[in-house]
């Protein structure tokens, strides 16, 4: 026992547990009889003798010598509690039992026990908070940054508790602030809640602080606007703990603390999800993701993590963007068990392995050519990807008896004017076609949204390179408005889809309120640290032809009805186009052997809401990229 506790480098932990146990029984009889321990000297001796036997095998047999005394927490208290109580109730027994040889009085035991458990918690408390709260604040240099926390709840606390527990980020809080009047004035962590966000210039002063960082991952992003502005005015660096969205562990580590960007002054209050219906259809079930590196792909596979899938096969055509996302596994959600598929979902012989091998119960399809202007000049790789590939999938799905099918399309499938959309409108067909062949209980929908902030393409990430160039930023009006949603909000919320059980449907998401452009390229400018119209110019470009001001939001051919879920609604669809299996292979023989103006005829028989002129072509061409 001894050599394994001396391998574990504990021995020290080890001995210095047995030595402070043994004070306190000797304590015990010292307060007992008052200090006239004059005559028992040797029972003394032999009980505190035969105890220290006994507690080496509760201190081996409860793993306390094991504790970090850094890091102690609840748990660790309940395990010294077990080990105490343990010798303690032996203690009492003998004492019990060998009477009336013993003359040890029965409130020894007790008085043992409870000073015990007051010194060994109390030299863990003392060495933790030493360690941890102490020690980083005598050890801080110059190059520590003081930081405020704007946050005082859960995760300001977890936050604070991790710069403590790493001295070496360089991090060191000194206080909080919270706009809730029952904080302020308290003391959290030792660290003082010193007033609400709108005392934060006063706070900085009087802290000397560095740093500010935002500690609120549940706020919409109209609160977090406030925040920033406050911040913003104190002229110090601020940055930011991520949304609950993006927390996948519940948990704040210092490695997730990221610079403020537009995303989190655009962000909702977190969505309502019927979690218990999401993970009946997800645990223990194996799932394919198709397009598993892309944007809209990988946030679903980390969503996914939350509900304790059976495995997860990460399918791509991108080995590099599928990489990145299993190192990102790897480090943040380990415990996620996945495989990794890399193919086309055009190759139906690759898809016919991986069903056949995987067995998937559940398919997210997210793999799609999205790019509204390059799809123009290349109408047939739409068609291949965004159609034939569906078809593969489905037909596959319908064979291997999939049980729920979900399809991530666009609000550029509503009256396209683009083959990106038109080619999305058909991939809905597919899907609807799909779920009439389906068996009993198995469910086949589509989910539409629009803009989503920061996929790739995406206007934001084009308004950042500018900035980086210097400017100007171009807008074609300063009244231009669109319709964004975060991708983490968008991926939580096809799950949910999946989850409603409405066979054959075409989901809508509510995208919230419009963004005016202008105001966000603002925010961009002074989030980079810049003044607008000083440091970074705003062109104005003028409207393109065809081209709105106003998005009409996912304008409905079918009108929408509302489901269960508030942010979901339902298309009411319209009948199917005929002969549809005769046209879709029609449509991919002359996408792989006809002109590209043939493919153009090809849609309008399977989509006669495709309107397709040059001038709404340049203008969809040109706006801003869609969702997925």
């Amino acid at each position: 026992m001894l050599k394994r506790i001396s391998d574990n480098r504990d021995f020290g932990k080890f001995l210095l547990e047995l030595i402070l146990w043994s004070f306190c029984t000797i304590t015990a009889f010292i307060l007992r009889f008052d200090g006239n321990i004059y005559g028992i000297g040797t029972l003394i001796f032999q009980t505190t003798a035969i105890l220290f036997v006994l507690r080496m095998f509760a201190i081996y047999w409860f793993g306390t010598f094991r504790q970090s005394w850094r890091n102690t927490g609840f748990r660790d208290l309940v395990a010294l509690l077990k080990s105490v109580s343990f010798v303690s109730l032996l203690f009492l027994l003998a004492v019990f039992f060998l009477r009336p040889q013993t003359i040890i009085p029965f409130s020894i035991p007790l008085i043992d026990f409870f000073l015990s458990l007051f010194v060994l918690s109390g030299v863990r408390v003392i060495t933790r908070y030493y360690l941890v709260y102490q020690k980083p604040k005598a050890n801080s240099s110059k190059q520590d940054y003081r930081v405020l926390i704007a946050g005082a709840g859960e995760s300001g606390n977890m936050a604070a508790r991790e710069m403590f527990r790493h001295p070496q980020a360089g991090m060191i809080p000194v206080a909080f602030l919270d706009d809730d009047k029952t904080k302020q004035g308290q003391k959290f962590l030792g660290l003082p809640v010193a007033g609400s966000i709108a005392d934060m210039q006063k706070a900085v002063r009087k802290y000397n602080v560095d740093e500010i960082l935002i500690a609120m991952p549940s706020e919409s992003g109209e609160v977090i606007r406030r925040v920033v502005n406050y911040a913003s005015n104190t002229k110090k660096k601020f940055r930011i703990i991520p949304s609950i969205y993006d927390l996948i562990s519940g948990k704040v580590s210092i490695n997730q603390i990221r610079n403020v960007d537009v995303e989190d002054l655009l962000r909702r209050k977190p969505v309502q999800l019927e979690t218990t219906n999401i993970r009946r259809y997800i645990e223990n079930r194996v799932i394919l993701v198709t397009g598993a590196g892309g944007s809209i792909g990988s946030e679903i596979v980390r969503q996914l993590a939350r509900y304790n899938p059976k495995n997860v096969i990460l399918f791509g055509r991108g080995e590099n963007s599928i990489h990145q996302l299993v190192n990102e596994i790897e480090s943040f959600i380990p415990e996620l068990r996945y495989d990794i598929q890399i193919g086309d979902v055009r190759d139906y012989q690759t898809l016919e392995r991986v069903f056949r091998e995987f067995h998937p119960d559940v398919v997210f399809h997210a793999a799609a050519h999205k790019h509204v202007p390059l799809m123009e000049t290349n109408p047939e790789q739409a068609i291949l990807n965004n159609v034939e590939g569906t078809r593969n999938l489905v037909d596959l799905s319908i064979e291997n008896n999939v049980q729920y099918f979900v399809n991530i399309s666009t609000d550029k499938a509503v009256n396209p004017t683009s083959v990106m959309g038109a080619s999305k409108r058909i991939s809905e067909q597919i899907i609807q076609h799909g779920a009439a062949r389906a068996g009993n209980g198995e469910v086949f929908v589509s989910v539409r949204f629009g803009n989503v902030l920061g996929s790739r393409g995406s206007v934001v990430p084009k308004f950042k390179e500018q900035i980086k160039n210097g400017g100007p930023i171009s807008i074609t009006h300063p009244d231009m408005i669109r319709y964004f949603m975060t991708i983490p909000e968008a991926s939580q919320l096809v799950l949910q889809a999946g989850a409603l059980n409405m066979n054959g449907s075409i989901f809508v998401l509510d995208m919230g309120e419009p963004v005016n452009i202008e105001k966000m390229a603002r925010d961009l400018i002074t989030l980079s640290g810049l003044e607008p119209d000083k440091d970074i110019k705003i062109e104005y470009t003028g409207i393109r032809p065809g081209e709105k001001l106003f998005e009409e939001l996912l304008t409905a051919e079918e009108g929408t009805v509302v489901t269960r879920h508030k942010k979901i609604y339902v298309s009411r669809a319209m009948d199917l186009t005929g002969n549809l299996p005769e046209k879709l292979d029609q449509i991919i023989y002359t996408a792989k052997n006809g002109n590209r103006q043939d493919i153009k005829s090809a849609i309008k028989l399977l989509v006669p809401t495709y309107h397709f002129t040059e001038a709404e072509a340049e203008a969809e061409a040109l706006d801003f990229d869609s969702s997925n």
